[in-house]
């Protein structure tokens, strides 16, 4: 029974952080080892992955399947979803969010809202299966730094109703992503054909610290054109975003249709497309 003493012991640690934190008051995440309490697992399937017996965590879903995105002042509530099983069934399941190469080097994190972070909502839908479910909320301006965009991990535990258990370092990965915005505008307008066309716009991005969206510099950004009545965008040429995230370059008119800028997005901004503007050729 040493399992469920550990599982308790740790739920309760992680209780301790139940709000996520900047680096600067983080809570210290619990070492692997604590994790594993004095248990000895039977196999080691990872440096960061610990198992006892036949219990599994498959099927990790984090917000739908999409990056989590934070305004400059967004305060979101998002659901983590996944599946336990073991042969004699699940007794409890846990699951924590964090950022860092693992949990034992986090600089931030989150343990869900419900049970005061002690451990999922699990349904039985077999005699060996249960789908887990727990529920998180994160305040940009409160709890995120910008160095805290980008990849996420899911560490995980669950045990089984015969003491065996699973512990997962990175369950699953994630972005958690700071909001982008993009402009367009496209001159003069109208334009006699042959003249030259010059299309400006700004990439911006949530700086969750000061509050603002700030330019987002040096990054590729496609310039498009859809010739009116067509149902699609082309690429026309790629630019880079230059200081304050600025964008400036020239086209030739040929025909009406629509310019935009495409972002295709990173690992801590989330893709974006202005919205057309339209040009008449005369």
């Amino acid at each position: 029974m040493r399992t469920r003493a550990t599982v308790a012991a740790v739920s309760g640690a992680l209780a301790l952080s139940a709000f996520v934190v900047p680096a600067a008051h983080a809570v210290d995440a619990p070492s692997a080892a604590a994790l594993a309490g004095s248990v000895q697992p039977n196999t080691a399937k990872s440096p960061t992955d610990v198992t006892h017996g036949d219990t599994k965590i498959s099927n990790v879903v984090v917000n739908g399947g999409k990056g989590v995105v934070f305004g400059t002042t967004t305060k979101k509530t998002f659901t983590v979803t996944f599946t336990a099983s073991d042969n004699s069934g699940i007794n409890m399941a846990l699951a924590v969010l964090y950022h860092g190469a693992n949990i034992d080097a986090s600089d931030n994190g989150a343990v869900p809202n419900e049970n005061g972070g002690e451990k999922a909502s699990c349904t039985a839908v077999s005699s060996t299966t249960s789908n887990c479910k727990e529920t998180f909320t994160i305040q940009a301006n409160e709890q995120l730094l910008n160095a805290h965009a980008g990849t996420w991990k899911v560490w995980a535990i669950a045990q089984g109703k015969d003491a065996d258990y699973v512990q997962k370092d990175n369950a699953k990965s994630f972005y958690v992503q700071r909001a982008s915005k993009l402009t367009v505008n496209a001159a003069p307008e109208p334009v006699k054909k042959g003249k030259t066309i010059t299309v400006t716009g700004a990439l911006t991005r949530a700086d969750w610290q000061t509050g603002k969206y700030t330019g987002y510099v040096g990054q590729p950004v496609k310039l498009q054109f859809k010739k009116k009545g067509a149902s699609a965008y082309t690429t026309v040429k790629t630019i880079k975003t230059t200081t304050g995230g600025a964008l400036k370059t020239t086209v030739t008119a040929s025909v009406d249709g629509t310019f935009r800028y495409s972002f295709a997005g990173t690992t801590t901004t989330p893709a974006v497309s202005a919205t057309g503007d339209y040009v008449d050729v005369q």
